[in-house]
Formats: C-alpha cells, sequence, structure tokens
C-alpha cells in the first residue's frame, strides 16, 4: 500500500503577530495527520471509539526549526516509531512542500483505553487493530522519509 504525507497550507488565523504559524497550531497538525495516517492504514478513528476504544495523548514534543508563514503548504510526515498491547508512540517531520526543508520535528506519545479510562490491552482485546500497528512500528511509510 502506497501512503501519502498529510499536506497542509498555512491559514492567516493560524499566524502571530509577527506573520507566523503561532506555536500551538502545530500540536492540532499533528492530530491532523493523526488521524489521517490512521484512515490509510485501516483504523478509522470514528470506527475505533465505536468500538469502544479511545486513545488519549499522553505526551507531546516539537522542536522548531524553521518558521512556517501563510500560505506555506508543508507536509507532515508521520512515523509510528514504537507499538506496545497498551501504548505507541508516532514521530513526525514537517517539511516545506516544495523545497524539502524541515520545519519542525515532533513526537506524540499515546495510550489506548477503553470508554471507562481503564488501559485496553489491543493485542488482546483488539488484536487486527493492534497488528496494524504494529505492521507498521518503525517501517518508513513514504519515499522521502
Amino acid at each position: 500500500m502506497q501512503f501519502e504525507p498529510y499536506r497542509r497550507t498555512v491559514h492567516y488565523y493560524e499566524t502571530d503577530q509577527m506573520g507566523i504559524v503561532h506555536h500551538s497550531n502545530y500540536i492540532r497538525w499533528l492530530e491532523e495527520s493523526r488521524m489521517d495516517l490512521m484512515r490509510q492504514i485501516g483504523v478509522d478513528y470514528n470506527e475505533m471509539e465505536d468500538l469502544g476504544i479511545i486513545v488519549p495523548v499522553l505526551g507531546v514534543q516539537c522542536t522548531y526549526r524553521v518558521v512556517t508563514k501563510f500560505n506555506d503548504t508543508v507536509l507532515i510526515i508521520p512515523k509510528i516509531e514504537k507499538v506496545s498491547a497498551v501504548k505507541f508512540v508516532i514521530t513526525y517531520r514537517i517539511v516545506d512542500a516544495k523545497t524539502g526543508e524541515l520545519h519542525n520535528t515532533a513526537e506524540t506519545q499515546h495510550c489506548f483505553l477503553g470508554k471507562d479510562f481503564k488501559p485496553l490491552f489491543l493485542k488482546k482485546d483488539f488484536p487486527d487493530i493492534y497488528k496494524k500497528f504494529k505492521d507498521l512500528e518503525g517501517v518508513t511509510l513514504y519515499e522521502d522519509n
């Protein structure tokens, strides 16, 4: 299967007084790209919630390297780094869509919970979904990675 990086063009309202993307918007973009990746691998977040699986964020780290401005288009390139029965980690590269220049690197950590907010052991409780994540652990999904 061919995966596509998440493409995002900066909206004016996402910029600050200096004309650059406000740092908080990158966190939203990570979520957008994560939802897109999950859809592409066949694990739609809505379907997971229908099954009683929720995936909260445990932590976020983002390093800002080059400013991003209004109307710039970036590619957000997620990679599933680590998967366990109850947690997973995704790293991200945010690059200029035209030049490939690296703007940001980031990482998010997540866990799998039931609607009762208790940990789910995805490997045991939902082995098909677990396999879709585990099969991509550490795999380069995009040619320019």
